[in-house]
């Protein structure tokens, strides 16, 4: 192939080239030209006529070996190329060099701040024997005899378990309460648990308090027929001075005056509590076979008893004055409902949606506290949990009609949260009067908080933008508001701008009504009356229990700081566990709702019956 190309019509592109004469032949034709005209100086032009035209000059080229390419093409691509990677280069060294910020993750919104310090509480009030990581510095071991030294009582090791409030009693009644909604918030947002990394602390505090319900009965047996329901004694009525847990103010490391166990035979609202605590637990802890199983056990048998002997566990013990049952019907529901989610058997379910049940439990009447979820009253809660298998799963026939009247009165209840409505007053600061203006009325309203939030996330999860009242359809953000506006409120969002939850902010209470909390730890074993001092002192408490919820204000927002008043500031295990599932539910990312199907674990697939024929026509 020629180095110049070819003439796009089909030749070389040399002019000269289809020239045949011989060199020979050009030197003789030269002689005919006129020798004088060759001797004159020729221009340009001439000289141009003479001499054709001229060569072209050769370009350079480079063999790759599989293409040839300009020399000047060549040296312009490879200065480019290393101009490039030198650019590159440098820029990379600069990034590299560069000081770097660092992409931090969003801070916590206060609901989970506050989450973190909440679930501290329970540290703070656990009996027996404690962990070496219980992270409360002025806590100690204590109670370590509980139950041997009682001779009345076949009880010997009721070791263990959560004081109830400022004193050193263990009320198994809300303690089990407690136990139940925690595990209830733990089966519904275990991911945002995780995303607060408190899931290991949570169920750390839920198995401290089921290991030792488990201690409280015969939980190897299918049949029992007593319980221990309560180690200690607050009765001073009658001006008694005998040493116990109310008249003595010292910390729980310095008890040495005996603590007597309370044991009932016909207590069917404390030992359905009770199965409803290690029912919800054995979902929790599912993952562990054995010990869930053991709990599903323990709860069976509980409720066994609850249902075999009735009574009402406070009637003729001092329990009547601290925590007195009104009734065990609710508990029957509550209970039965449990053990259908934690054991998939089919006669809970019966049960728990037996019209007379709910008729006896008050769900057809209403009242003065018709809708309040607490320690004593479990109707809404259990309204509520069995609202979610009719959103969920849809079961028909026979349970239909029930759980279609339950939903029906859950959403009655949470519009009677809604400023909208009187059922309840509010103070001038937005609090919701849930108890009519009773002392003590934080532990309702975070009660309510919880279940508002948790029925929005249920309608959420159902693909239900809201639900009526009324004419009126109100969408599960008002739900949410509402549980937002009321725990701002105990977070300090009030006239007085003060949180009610010790530890979280600047401003809270500093005279906590706890008696580890107000006496220093120094070494100084102070005795029965010893303590008062520190009782009585205006002085704020030496040790911060972190966490704790007190009572909270009166129906004037107002609030008084002092130790001695406990309807102000003595904090309960009821109390926080409601805390703590309203502040989980509340936290963090809002495309984290509940989760929907573990709950259902042991349930089997449902097929629903069909109805019964109607009656044969009669002429």
């Amino acid at each position: 192939m020629s180095m110049y190309g070819r003439d796009p019509w089909g030749g070389p592109l040399e002019i000269h080239a289809t020239d045949s004469a011989t060199d020979d032949d050009r030197s003789r034709n030269l002689g005919d030209f006129d020798r004088a005209a060759l001797s004159r100086n020729l221009d340009e032009t001439q000289q141009s006529w003479l001499l054709g035209p001229t060569e072209q000059k050769k370009k350079k080229y480079v063999d790759l070996g599989c293409i040839i390419v300009s020399r000047k093409i060549f040296k312009w691509t490879v200065g480019s190329i290393l101009a490039a990677a030198l650019l590159a280069g440098f820029i990379t060294m600069i990034v590299k060099l560069a000081p770097r910020h660092k992409h931090h993750n969003p801070p916590p919104d206060n609901y989970t701040v506050a989450l973190h310090k909440a679930l501290m509480f329970f540290n703070a009030q656990k009996s027996g024997k404690l962990p070496k990581h219980n992270n409360v510095s002025w806590r100690g071991n204590s109670c370590l005899q509980d139950g041997k030294s009682d001779d009345s009582t076949m009880f010997k090791n009721l070791v263990g378990g959560y004081y109830d409030a400022g004193d050193a009693i263990k009320f198994n009644f809300p303690q089990s309460f407690a136990l139940t909604m925690l595990s209830w918030s733990v089966i519904e947002y275990s991911a945002k648990y995780e995303a607060a990394g408190e899931l290991t602390h949570v169920k750390d505090i839920i198995k401290w308090g089921t290991d030792y319900l488990l201690k409280t009965f015969n939980s190897s047996a299918d049949t029992i027929d007593r319980i221990a329901a309560q180690v200690g004694k607050g009765d001073t009525s009658g001006g008694s001075t005998d040493p116990n847990d109310h008249y003595c103010w010292v910390r729980p490391e310095d008890i040495d005056y005996d603590r007597p166990v309370t044991e009932c035979h016909g207590c069917s609202d404390l030992a359905a509590e009770m199965a409803a605590a290690l029912a919800s637990a054995s979902i929790v802890f599912k993952d562990n076979k054995a010990y869930s199983q053991k709990l599903a056990h323990g709860a069976k048998t509980l409720f066994k008893f609850s249902r075999d002997q009735r009574g009402r566990y406070s009637v003729g013990n001092e329990a009547e004055t601290f925590y007195n049952s009104t009734g065990y019907w609710d508990e029957f529901i509550w209970g039965a409902a449990w053990l259908y989610y934690a054991t998939g058997n089919s006669s809970y379910l019966q049960l728990a949606t037996t019209p007379g049940l709910a008729k006896h439990a008050g769900a057809f009447w209403g009242g003065p506290d018709y809708g309040v979820l607490s320690w004593d009253n479990k109707l809404t809660g259990a309204q509520v949990l069995l609202s979610r298998m009719r959103l969920f799963l849809s079961p028909g026939y026979p349970y239909e009609e029930i759980l279609k009247t339950f939903h029906n009165q859950t959403s009655i209840i949470m519009c009677s949260y809604l400023p909208i409505f009187t059922s309840f007053n509010r103070t001038k600061g937005g609090l919701i009067q849930l108890n009519h203006g009773r002392p003590q009325p934080l532990q309702y309203v975070v009660n309510a908080a919880f279940l508002a939030t948790l029925f929005s996330d249920y309608l959420e999860a159902a693909d239900t933008p809201g639900w009526y009242c009324g004419p009126n359809f109100y969408s599960t953000a008002v739900l949410r508001r509402f549980a937002e506006t009321q725990i701002d409120y105990i977070l300090g969002k009030n006239p007085r701008k003060m949180s009610y939850v010790v530890g979280f902010g600047n401003h809270y209470p500093k005279r906590v009504h706890h008696r580890g909390a107000s006496i220093p730890k120094n070494k100084v074993k102070y005795n029965c009356k010893g303590g008062w001092k520190w009782r009585d002192s205006s002085k704020a408490n030496p040790n911060i229990i972190v966490g704790a919820m007190v009572a909270g204000p009166d129906k004037h927002d107002g609030f008084h700081d002092v130790r001695s008043n406990y309807n102000y500031t003595e904090p309960t295990l009821a109390g926080n566990a409601g805390l703590v599932a309203a502040l989980v539910a509340l936290s963090g990312d809002r495309d984290i709702g509940v989760d929907k199907n573990t709950i259902f674990s042991a349930v089997p697939p449902m097929f629903p019956t069909p109805p019964p024929p109607p009656a044969p026509w009669k002429p």
